[in-house]
């Protein structure tokens, strides 16, 4: 069983590393500002500690810290060893350490978490690019994480996070928004059941129908954002999301296509 190292063991971190040593992986971990101790695994009070006998090194420190918590790593990495950078951050930045990396002669993984971490643990699902895909794959395959190995540079797998991220956010943005609205409006379990029945149909209808019926009735629907939002006005609650779905109705309206 290959040795892991955890750098950084706030939520994401501490939840591979239980999970890691639940499934009987030898998990060193470290984190200057997280005191708790996590049954089954060890701690390194430095980054050189934690790394001697590591050979795969996942860095969950946040994207901040991405950079200069890899150039720390990078002296003390074992001659085979994988680092793993799982923080969401700019593809560039992910390139640029793997050409670190790949000079100082090691391999490097950039990783995609793409779900939340607290429903399957060390088995939530993965997307990675770099020179380390195929090692990791054989590490995935051994513990059963569902993990995809996406062609390309070290940058590629964020890339396709961050096309996500503008979707799962935001989803959330326009939730929080008509949530908020109906809460005011003293109509919040219906507007919850009607989210719910149009999440829980046909998604991929849905999505055509969302794409192709705001090319085809963009006027008609910035009309109709234009006077929810100013409903919501009334009701003193945001309208972020709903005046930037008017300005993408108006630009479609504005260049129409043939989009059917």
């Amino acid at each position: 069983m290959m040795h892991v190292a955890i750098l950084g063991l706030g939520e994401a971190g501490r939840l591979y590393a239980e999970g890691f040593a639940n499934l009987g992986v030898p998990v060193v971990g470290h984190d200057p500002y997280q005191a708790h101790q996590i049954p089954g695994v060890e701690r390194a009070d430095s980054p050189g500690a934690a790394l001697k006998s590591a050979e795969i090194v996942f860095s969950f420190v946040g994207a901040r810290a991405a950079e200069s918590v890899f150039a720390t790593a990078l002296p003390y990495l074992l001659p085979d060893a994988l680092y793993a950078d799982c923080n969401t951050s700019a593809p560039k930045l992910k390139a640029g350490m793997e050409a670190e990396a790949s000079s100082a002669g090691k391999q490097f993984l950039d990783v995609a978490i793409m779900a939340p971490v607290d429903r399957a643990g060390a088995r939530t699902p993965l997307l990675g690019s770099g020179t380390g895909a195929s090692a990791f794959t054989e590490f995935a395959s051994m513990l059963e994480i569902p993990f995809t190995a996406v062609p390309g540079e070290a940058g590629e797998a964020a890339r396709r996070k961050l096309l996500r991220s503008v979707f799962m956010k935001g989803l959330a943005a326009v939730v929080l928004e008509s949530t908020t609205a109906a809460e005011a409006a003293a109509h919040g379990d219906w507007m919850r059941a009607q989210i719910i029945d149009e999440l829980a149909g046909d998604s991929a209808s849905l999505l055509d129908r969302l794409i192709v019926g705001s090319h085809q009735h963009a006027e008609r629907r910035a009309h109709e954002t234009r006077d929810a939002a100013a409903f919501l006005d009334t009701l003193g609650t945001p309208t972020w999301t709903t005046n930037a779905s008017t300005a993408w109705l108006d630009h479609l309206a504005a260049n129409p296509t043939t989009e059917e």
